[in-house]
């Protein structure tokens, strides 16, 4: 079979990058390792940790702020194999869809490991040892990445587990000890932390989610150990990791290198994730990934060394983002058909989906005064905020940072009630390039969440929020 793009991969980058083609006409195949479509968003990554997200939420909600609306619930209690049966119909949906997609864009799918004979030939080899090829004029990477292993923290899988198993586990921990404080081990953390577990976080860097901007991480500290009683022990250098029975002892040498251990029943390790390019045979094309992150180096258009031959998502340098892999998979589809896209790198927003939730977008308050750039800033808290009062979410702030001359918007940051949603506003503002006098004199509905967007914007611009 001849095609013009073969893509190997069909996560959030993959599967969005066949369809963009297919749109524009080109034949379009897909080759999969998995069964199930969608790659580790949908199966073992953003979708199915939102639904238990969403789950450990209610239930949370029920157990802790439902009395202070006149709710009574007696007798609670979760049901966790029901619980982990939902999220498994939430990936099995979402899985469906995509092969729904590709059937009405005509893209043929292939179950098997894909890898390069040549720049144009993909050898397809599948489970049961049999194997064809497959031609195209061009081939897309799009294997994504896998959970970062290290060496002196053996992962059995059953107590000392990656996010993959953390997302099936058949019990509340007892007391869960998550090795990383980036979103993923908060994610995961806070979860079982809602469900009753006591979650301790063991973090290398100062702070949690250190490469935002730094009021955030300290905003969600407080809030994580104030509402779920989360500990965070920052600092601390893991050394090593065993399991015994049902008991996981984890040791670390704290901030003044003295040595430490922690005991708990399951243990996350969660200190990053490393690109996949395991049995690509990109040997065979000249192709050597780099030696730190495993990554495939890739030119400002995402082609690699070989003509034709592109690379997208957590494979490629930049951040490990589902949204980001998908806008690399079109602009790669549209540069293929001949059209001149745009990424703009700068303003491909963050997430943490903890409550409350954590978003940023553009230049961090760190990153400007290390650049020597002179800015404004403005902040509003969503204490101030009758739409958060009204719903008990009054935790968290939106910052916005403003050239100091110009005054158009460099950096949003924002922790509080569905700060993953409102992070939009500030994407497109910041895309045309907006100043913060231009947010403010917006006419934003009330009562809402996003008039705080408004306030920090007004504080941005001479210090004049209303509400503050």
């Amino acid at each position: 079979m001849q095609y013009d793009v073969i893509v190997i991969g069909s996560g959030p980058g993959g599967y969005v990058a066949a369809i963009r083609c297919a749109q524009l006409g080109l034949k379009t195949a897909v080759v999969e390792k998995y069964s199930t479509f969608g790659g580790t968003c949908l199966n073992v990554g953003c979708i199915p940790s939102k639904a238990l997200l969403d789950t450990s939420e209610h239930y949370h909600n029920a157990a802790h702020a439902f009395a202070d609306h006149g709710i009574s619930v007696k007798d609670l209690k979760i049901d966790v194999k029901k619980m982990i049966d939902r999220k498994n119909d939430v990936i099995a949906q979402n899985t469906a869809g995509i092969t729904y997609l590709f059937k009405k864009n005509k893209i043929d799918s292939f179950e098997g490991t894909g890898s390069f004979v040549n720049k144009n030939t993909i050898k397809i080899t599948k489970k049961d040892g049999g194997s064809e090829e497959i031609i195209g004029k061009n081939v897309i990477i799009a294997t994504g990445s896998k959970p970062t292993a290290l060496p002196f923290l053996p992962i059995d899988k059953k107590r000392i587990i990656t996010s993959t198993e953390a997302l099936n586990l058949q019990e509340v921990p007892k007391h869960l000890i998550v090795i990383g404080g980036g979103v993923i081990g908060l994610e995961l953390g806070s979860v079982y932390a809602r469900l009753g577990a006591k979650v301790s976080v063991i973090e290398y860097a100062k702070s949690i989610i250190s490469t935002m901007d730094g009021g955030l991480g300290k905003e969600l500290q407080r809030v994580l150990k104030k509402s779920l009683g989360m500990e965070f022990f920052l600092g601390h250098k893991v050394t090593g990791a065993s399991a015994k029975g049902k008991t996981v002892t984890v040791t670390a040498e704290d901030a003044k290198g003295q040595a430490v251990s922690f005991e708990g029943d399951y243990c996350i390790v969660s200190v990053g994730r490393v690109a996949y390019t395991k049995d690509l045979g990109l040997e065979n094309i000249g192709i050597t990934p780099e030696e730190r992150g495993n990554k495939i180096t890739v030119n400002d258009h995402l082609e690699t060394s070989v003509e034709g031959v592109y690379a997208i998502g957590d494979v490629v340098k930049g951040a490990m983002l589902a949204h980001k892999a998908e806008d690399e998979g079109i602009y790669v589809a549209e540069r293929i058909a001949g059209q001149k896209p745009h990424i703009d790198y700068n303003l491909i927003p963050g997430v943490v989906y903890t409550w409350p939730e954590v978003a940023s977008v553009g230049k961090t308050e760190e990153q400007l005064k290390e650049a020597g750039v002179k800015y404004k800033s403005g902040s509003f808290s969503f204490k101030a905020s009758g739409r958060a009062k009204a719903s008990g979410d009054t935790d968290g702030f939106v910052k916005v940072l403003a050239d100091a001359e110009t005054d158009e918007v460099i950096g949003v940051h924002m922790i509080g009630p569905r700060a993953a949603d409102m992070i939009a506003e500030a994407v497109v503002a910041m895309e045309y390039r907006a100043s913060a006098e231009d947010i403010a004199r917006i006419c934003h509905a009330h009562p809402t969440y996003t008039e705080a967007l408004k306030e920090a914007a007004l504080a941005a611009t001479a210090n004049r929020a209303i509400h503050a």
